[in-house]
Formats: structure tokens, sequence, C-alpha cells
């Protein structure tokens, strides 16, 4: 970031935001601190943000423990199938928003984006019974048919402002050379989209990974719990153990971290190349 204005004001700028940048960053780095304690250094007084004894037994001990392999993995496969088939459905409606022209385009168009202002609770109800009638409910891929249902009106929002950017003279080279529009999508319009689709897939992973409640409702089975809904149960029956309950927390984070770094540059490129264009 570059500041334009007096010294003063400069200075004033970046202390506010390394002040702020260090307040958001405290919690996280107080739960890290408690994790690596011991259970009798958790509730010493006074605090200490540096753990005297830094020990991994929280970390081994959450991974081990209440089935939390098995509903990371869970998680996981939700999240990164969900992520793949709302990202793929996204960018194809997308695709047919930006570039076809069909009666109804934008009353359909307008129609999806009003789907994103109906509160998620609202529609629990609903969700049940199509689940139920489907044979989807307590099914890990009841969660992903819903989540994908979830993500695809703001992917579709986003991924169509971008391509409508994209210069049409490479679609029409490809119609005159006697390709179709599948491989003027996938050659041609997919490569050239990686920030945005990138964007998305960031979103979508985050929503998928991170949601409670339809997890929670959707789910009856013990072993096809999700991440959330398990360290919630953890969190009950470890109640006053922060630093296991910390180091499970910490342990679900990770692969939100990874996709996050793995995918930022691309992520910066969506923001500042169209993708929140509309």
């Amino acid at each position: 970031m570059r500041y334009e204005g007096n010294p003063f004001e400069k200075w004033l700028v970046y202390l506010l935001l390394v002040l702020g940048g260090v307040i958001m960053l405290f919690p996280f780095l107080w739960m890290v601190s408690t994790a690596l304690k011991g259970h009798i250094y958790v509730i010493e007084t006074p605090p200490s943000l540096l753990p005297k004894e830094p020990t991994l037994a929280n970390f081994v001990e959450a991974w081990t423990s209440n089935r939390f392999q098995l509903y990371f993995s869970n998680s996981l496969v939700v999240a990164i199938s969900t992520t793949v088939l709302s990202v793929l459905c996204s960018a194809m409606l997308a695709y047919a928003f930006a570039r076809f022209v069909f009666p109804g385009k934008e009353v359909l168009f307008y129609a999806l984006l009003f789907t994103m202002m109906i509160p998620g609770l609202v529609l629990i109800i609903p969700q049940f019974f199509l689940a139920k009638t489907l044979g989807l409910r307590n099914s890990l891929w009841g969660l992903v048919f819903v989540y994908v249902a979830i993500t695809t009106p703001l992917n579709t929002f986003l991924l169509r402002g971008f391509f409508e950017q994209l210069p049409r003279e490479l679609e029409e080279a490809v119609l005159i050379d006697g390709g179709g529009h599948f491989t003027i999508f996938f050659r041609i319009v997919v490569p050239l989209s990686t920030p945005a689709l990138a964007t998305v897939a960031i979103f979508t992973f985050l929503a998928s990974w991170d949601e409670f409640v339809w997890a929670l409702t959707a789910i009856d089975e013990m072993s096809k719990r999700t991440l959330p809904v398990a360290i919630a149960v953890f969190q009950g029956a470890h109640a006053t153990e922060w630093g296991l309950v910390f180091a499970a927390s910490l342990i679900a984070a990770i692969p939100v971290i990874t996709v996050f770094v793995s995918l930022q540059r691309y992520f910066m490129g969506g923001l500042t190349s169209g993708a929140f264009k509309g």
C-alpha cells in the first residue's frame, strides 16, 4: 500500500494499519500459544503468551482421539467435492449468461441472485425434505448437493462479470476454425479465467469446510459427521482442556490456510482483473 499525503498522516495511517493487524492477529497467536502448553500451564497466573515448556502433545491427542481423523477426512471429501462441482457448474452457467442470448435470460439471472437474499435458516426445512425425498439425508453427498446449490448463485454472479471482460475475438476465431462452444469454454475461457476460478474456489471451499447448521441437521450417524460438528462435540467433551480444544481447532484450520496460501496469487489477480464486476 502506498499512501499519498504529508508525512504525519502517512505514519499515522501506517500505525493504525499495524495496530489493526496486531489486534486481529493476537487471538490466533494466543490460540497457538495455548495449544502448545501443557494443561497445568493453560490457567497459570499471570498468563503468558510464550509457552514455558512447549509441547505437541495436545495436537497428537486431538488427532488420535474421538475419531478426529475420520471427521477430518469427511470434511475434506465434502469440501473438495463441493468446490469442484460448484466451480464447474457455476462457470458453465456464468458463461451461458455472459455469451448466449435466450428468452428470459435476465429474468433467470436476477432470480438466481434473488436466492442469495434468502436466509439460510429459512431453507433448512425445505432442504431437509428435499434431501429425504432424494435419499440424500444422512449422507455426505447430501451435504455436497446442498452446498453446491448454496454456493452456485454467488459464484455465477462473480464469474459472469469476469467472462464478460474476456475478448470475443479469440472465441470467434475458434468458431471460424470449426470449434464448438465446449472447445471455447475448456480451451479458451477456463485457462484465461484462472484468477476468477481460484477466487470462487476459495470462497466455496471456505463455505463448505466451515458450514455447521446443515451438517448438524442432515447427519445422524457419528461416522458421517464433518469437522465443525465434531469440534463442537469435542469441545463439549473437553470443556476445560483448552489446550486440547485449541489444538483441534488449529488442525481444522490447516486446510483453509493451505488453500488460501496456494491460491493467493490467483485470488489477488481475480480481485484486480474484473472478477467482481457485474
